[in-house]
């Protein structure tokens, strides 16, 4: 909401305010001094906000499998999770970083994380390399799947930041494809 200034009549953009997503508390952020471009509305927040918790569980479960895989091929797929979790990392602060710059207020809370995201909970204990594949290639489709998902209401309220979640998109396509390799056998020729 908007305020109005008695001398004009006018409303001051300064004093938007904006309810933040998540929490027990209601928080808002206000726009000062020479912040006066755009604003999410609250359903690119929310949008935006899915795909943060997404990308933050995807993380976390990436960690998981890093520390807990175990079998044939070990070292490269230990090495492939790190790959995966520092792009997920980048990933989340960028879109964290772009809620922000659109006075949208993050929630990167475990508990919220925890709450929200799309993702099935990863196993617990070691996991063997093979299945650990299948799984980490589960999860980065799902992110795909949510970022797929919210696209169309992105690009038409923010043009940038879905421009932003077809750079991760690609991205995690990729890994995707190439994680997923370990356990293909070639197609039959003929």
């Amino acid at each position: 909401m908007m305020a109005t200034t008695k001398a004009s009549g006018k409303q001051d953009p300064a004093s938007t305010r904006r309810a933040a997503r998540g929490g027990t508390g209601e928080k808002s952020t206000r726009r000062q001094n020479a912040e006066k471009g755009f604003v999410a509305s609250k359903q690119l927040g929310e949008n935006l906000q899915a795909v943060l918790v997404d990308l933050i569980e995807l993380a976390m479960q990436g960690k998981q499998a890093h520390w807990n895989v175990v079998g044939h091929n070990f070292r490269d797929t230990h090495l492939q999770l790190d790959e995966i979790i520092e792009a997920t990392r980048e990933f989340s602060d960028t879109v964290a970083e772009r809620m922000r710059a659109l006075h949208a207020v993050p929630d990167g809370r475990s508990d919220v994380v925890a709450a929200t995201t799309t993702l099935p909970e990863y196993p617990q204990g070691e996991i063997d390399t093979s299945e650990t594949v299948d799984l980490i290639t589960v999860r980065l489709e799902a992110v795909v799947h949510t970022m797929r998902d919210v696209h169309d209401d992105v690009d038409e309220a923010d043009p940038t930041s879905a421009d932003i979640l077809h750079a991760i998109i690609e991205r995690l396509e990729q890994l995707a494809w190439m994680v997923s390799a370990e356990n293909r056998k070639p197609a039959a020729r003929g």
